[in-house]
Parts: C-alpha cells; sequence; structure tokens
C-alpha cells in the first residue's frame, strides 16, 4: 500500500526530531546569534527568563516546545505557541548600541533558517543524505519554524534552492563583536553552568558545537578546527547514527515528545506555556 503524502512528511519529520539532536542545540544557537543584532539583543536582553546563561533549563524546555509544537503540532496549536512567543518578545528589543527588535521579520526569518538548517543537519547525520522528496517534505515542513513566529508564509524561500541562495547571503552577513563572541564562547565552553557540570561536560560541548558549525561561524568564533578534528568527529556522529538506529522510537524521540505532551497538558490546564 503506497504512503500518502502527508504520511510520508510525518516520518520524515518524525525521524528528524531525534532526542540526539540535542547534540547540535548549542550549534544552532551560535548560528541563530551570529547576525550582530541578534547577538545583541540576547546577550543584552533585560529578560533573564528566557536567558540560556541564567535558565537553561527553561531555556531549553520552551526551545525544544517550539520546535515540537511547530513541526509536529497543529495549526491551532502553533497558533497558540505564537501568541505566547509573542508575549515574550515584546520585552525584548533595544536601540544601543547595536538596534534590535524581537519582532522585526526579516531577523526571525533568519533564526527559522537557522532552526531549519539544523533539521537537515541532524537528518543527514542520523540517516544519511535525504532522497530530493524527503528534502522537499523536510523543507514545506520547515516554514512552520518561521511562521510559527512572525515570518509570513511569502517571506519563507519558495523552494530548497531558493533558500539555499538566501542561506549563502546569510553567511555573508554573519558578523560578531566582542559582546557576542565572548557570549556565544561562554555558551560554547558551559563558563555559565556550576563546576560539577562545566568541568566533565565543558570539552564535549565545545567539540560537539565545533562540529556542527560550518566553518564560516568557527572563524567568527575564533577556534581552530583541524583535519584531525573533523575525522574525530565523523566518527563519533557514525556512533550517533547506530544509536540512533537501535533506540525504541519513544526513546528516540524523547524529549520532544515529552515536551509535546507537556505542552497539550499546559494548554488544557492554561498554564504558561512560554
Amino acid at each position: 500500500m503506497t504512503a500518502t503524502a502527508e504520511e510520508t512528511s510525518a516520518d520524515v519529520l518524525q525521524e528528524s526530531m531525534s532526542g540526539l539532536a540535542l547534540a547540535a542545540a548549542a550549534a544552532n544557537v551560535v548560528m541563530q546569534l551570529a547576525r550582530l543584532p541578534v547577538g545583541h539583543g540576547v546577550a543584552n536582553s533585560k529578560v533573564d527568563s528566557g536567558r540560556v546563561d541564567k535558565h537553561p533549563v527553561k531555556r531549553t524546555r520552551t526551545t525544544l516546545t517550539y520546535l515540537a509544537v511547530a513541526l509536529l503540532g497543529t495549526d491551532d496549536e502553533r497558533k497558540a505557541m505564537r501568541q505566547e512567543v509573542n508575549r515574550a518578545h515584546r520585552q525584548v528589543h533595544s536601540r544601543e548600541p547595536v538596534p534590535y527588535n524581537a519582532f522585526d521579520p526579516e531577523l526571525q526569518l533568519w533564526v527559522a533558517a537557522c532552526l531549519y538548517q539544523g533539521v537537515e543537519i541532524i537528518h543527514r547525520t542520523l540517516y544519511g543524505e535525504p532522497s530530493p522528496e524527503e528534502v522537499a517534505e523536510l523543507y514545506r515542513a520547515g516554514a512552520r519554524l518561521g511562521t510559527t513566529l512572525q515570518v509570513k508564509e511569502e517571506m519563507w524561500p519558495a523552494d530548497r534552492a531558493a533558500f539555499e541562495e538566501y542561506w549563502q547571503d546569510g553567511l555573508s552577513k554573519i558578523e560578531m563583536d566582542d559582546l557576542t563572541r565572548g557570549y556565544l564562547r561562554d555558551l560554547t565552553e558551559l563558563r555559565f553552568m556550576p563546576a560539577p557540570v562545566r568541568v566533565p561536560f565543558a570539552g564535549t560541548n565545545r567539540f560537539l558545537t565545533l562540529g556542527f558549525l560550518p566553518q564560516r561561524f568557527r572563524d567568527e568564533l575564533g577556534y581552530s578546527w583541524t583535519p584531525r578534528d573533523q575525522r574525530r568527529f565523523d566518527r563519533l556522529t557514525r556512533v550517533l547514527a547506530r544509536t540512533n538506529g537501535v533506540l525504541p522510537r519513544a526513546a528516540r524521540e524523547f524529549p520532544f515528545n515529552f515536551y509535546l505532551r507537556d505542552f497539550r497538558r499546559r494548554l488544557k490546564k492554561n498554564r504558561p506555556i512560554v
């Protein structure tokens, strides 16, 4: 029996929502904040509740819930998530030294593009090169990463080729100054975490973050990456792929499945989502 397009899309998305995607989480944050206004908006934010360096657990829950709802939720659930994100974003803006407004749709498009790149990177890491049909399904769903924010549907590049043009142009606009570079290096080195967490895990987090980053971002951060590093990283990602392949589905999809259920419980009980 031939699967419908909707079933194929759901299967491809479910595969991409592996908990092992968390290995690339910090790298994706670096990509998003590599645009100077976004980096300053986050590094200078006075809204502590949304800062990963102040509340890492809460911020992680919010981000993973957003991804789960945007990609796997219903239209009504995405609408509810958008309203909650908008409420939080109203407080995130600045004029000096770099103007930033969390409602800027152009900057939100960049953030959504980084999130989508992360989806493709993880799918490729865990399952190999996707087929053209899988890429088309992933990309069609990826638009929701923007439209669940303030990005209008027509702003999302029309197809994967158009997205690649947008992405390459975006790479030319990457810029970090001392503030954002310091903030992102602190994130990479886990300097905001208590010593019992930072000491044993900082090296691994730095290695994973740099491994999942394109070279342009590594250069801007000021880290080196050698052919030997790349070989080590390739070996590690092969282990991740094998591990992902033997995990039961529920375990493989954790914590995204958990956060989607948590979101639905919060929504039903009218509890805060973000």
